[in-house]
């Protein structure tokens, strides 16, 4: 990925900021879910700028592409939660924190990967 679709992409988000309208009608929320979409692009993106590892940067541009999926369907700004028990992994032999913690992360949806860095 160049930096040109990266920025292609970025306008997009703020675009579909643009002319987003919220599920429920009302003003306020509109606003409110818009000023959401732009600040969380500004920070994952500015976040990430400094990255130029051709697999992280496609990575990144996987999660995006993934929340504006999962967004436009819903009709929904906020990435879905994801529901794992917090010891749902473990083998009946019982594993080590990091090792669950391990788990959690490998069984984390692409769409969600920064949240933990927000």
């Amino acid at each position: 990925m160049s930096r040109s679709d990266v920025l292609c992409l970025y306008r997009r988000v703020l675009r579909i900021a643009r002319s987003w309208q919220a599920q429920s009608a009302l003003l306020q929320d509109t606003d409110t879910e818009r000023k959401y979409i732009v600040q969380e692009a500004r920070t994952l993106f500015r976040q990430n700028q400094q990255i130029t590892d051709q697999e992280s940067v496609e990575r990144c541009i996987e999660e995006c592409e993934a929340r504006i999926g999962i967004g436009l369907h819903y009709r929904n700004p906020y990435p879905r939660p994801s529901y794992l028990p917090p010891m749902g992994l473990a083998t009946q032999k019982g594993r080590k924190l990091r090792a669950q913690e391990r788990l959690r992360k490998q069984a984390k949806p692409v769409y969600l990967q920064s949240q933990d860095e927000t």
